[in-house]
């Protein structure tokens, strides 16, 4: 019994001594607990105080440079041979001497006129005389008399403008009820090479009447009668002459915001011309072309190593290419210091001469690369 009695007493002692384990091992875990976890945070909502101010947001933009410039845009409206009011473009009034003042337009806007009446953002109007212009360029001058103009234009440099820049245009866009429409956007691009194609100005088709045109690339909308406008840079000065655009039926792709300006620079020097002689003086060769593409249409067998260049169908006689050795047949692949992809690249590389220059051509005939000079002509 003693027995019994004492193994029962070891039991419960036993007994005790868990359950005191157990009862620090929960009182350790439940202090670790307290020290952890935030339990204010869990039995509490959080509350979010606010703050209330008085803010002022101001944003011009660029309605200063807008200022700067709108006043010497101008609509160009152009009368048929009826003498009524046909269609118009945009322009821009450049400079001006004691009697006249000068704009600045599209040849496309000006070309069929048999009337030019100008007018001007306080709404009145004055007969323009067209005083040149020039196809290849696309660039028309108009004067008006001197006293009838608002502004003349401050001039900037498209060569310092960098891809990114803002730039704006002014014009006349789809109807006269949206009259001096401003648009912005960002140089998109520089020395874009884009085709052009004599008077309907059916743009990147292929014509032997083709050639190409360096312009500005821009994502600032411009439609019909923005044509002859002024693209300016964020200080509201020129830059270049808005003159086309890339339609969205082009091929089965949506195009939108692919404008193009002709830069100032290339503006003023035809413009200068044209005042000074009422024509662009430019060197020609006297030859007939086509692409390698093309060649076989008339003709002429391209070797298989030969993949780009512009390929001679016929010399005009009497011509200043008519005095080199080229003939019918040989396939210019370098005019002076230029690589020649196919015709019309030969025709943008050539208007970048003067006449009297001499010009090395390099060509191909039966396969064998050939060298030759000549002296450039006026057209």
């Amino acid at each position: 019994m003693k027995n019994d009695k004492t193994k029962s007493n070891n039991i419960n002692n036993n007994k005790l001594i868990v359950i005191g384990v157990v009862l620090i091992v929960v009182l350790i875990l439940v202090d670790v607990l307290i020290q952890n976890i935030p339990w204010k945070n869990l039995i509490q909502k959080e509350v979010i105080t606010t703050e209330n101010r008085d803010v002022t947001i101001t944003d011009t933009g660029i309605a200063e440079s807008v200022d700067k410039l709108y006043n010497a845009t101008v609509i160009v409206k152009v009368a048929g041979q009826t003498g009524q009011i046909a269609g118009w473009g945009s322009g821009v009034v450049y400079d001006k001497d004691d009697s006249k003042a000068y704009i600045l337009t599209n040849n496309h806007v000006v070309e069929s006129a048999s009337k030019i009446e100008i007018e001007f953002t306080n709404e009145s109007t004055a007969t323009g005389t067209l005083v040149g212009r020039d196809e290849i360029a696309d660039i028309a001058v108009v004067s008006v008399p001197v006293d009838s103009i608002v502004q003349v234009a401050s001039i900037g440099k498209s060569a310092d403008v960098r891809l990114g820049d803002t730039v704006f245009a002014i014009g006349t866009p789809v109807s006269l009820s949206y009259k001096f429409t401003v648009t912005r956007g960002i140089l998109s691009g520089k020395d874009r090479l884009v085709e052009m194609t004599s008077s309907q100005k059916s743009y990147f088709q292929t014509s032997t009447e083709s050639w190409y045109m360096n312009l500005l690339q821009i994502d600032a909308s411009i439609n019909s009668g923005n044509s002859g406008g002024p693209l300016a840079n964020a200080n509201g000065e020129v830059i270049g002459i808005n003159n086309s655009k890339l339609s969205s039926t082009y091929g089965s792709s949506s195009i939108e915001n692919m404008g193009f300006a002709i830069p100032i620079e290339d503006a003023l020097n035809v413009a200068t011309q044209l005042r000074s002689n009422g024509k662009v003086t430019r060197p020609y060769l006297g030859v007939s072309m086509t692409s390698i593409e093309q060649a076989s249409r008339a003709g002429i067998n391209v070797p298989s190593n030969v993949t780009s260049g512009a390929v001679i169908v016929e010399i005009q006689k009497g011509s200043p290419i008519e005095k080199t050795d080229l003939k019918a047949g040989d396939i210019i692949t370098k005019f002076g210091d230029y690589t020649i992809k196919d015709f019309k690249y030969l025709k943008y590389y050539l208007y970048r001469y003067n006449v009297g220059d001499k010009v090395t051509i390099t060509y191909m005939r039966d396969g064998k690369e050939k060298t030759t000079e000549m002296t450039l002509k006026e057209s």
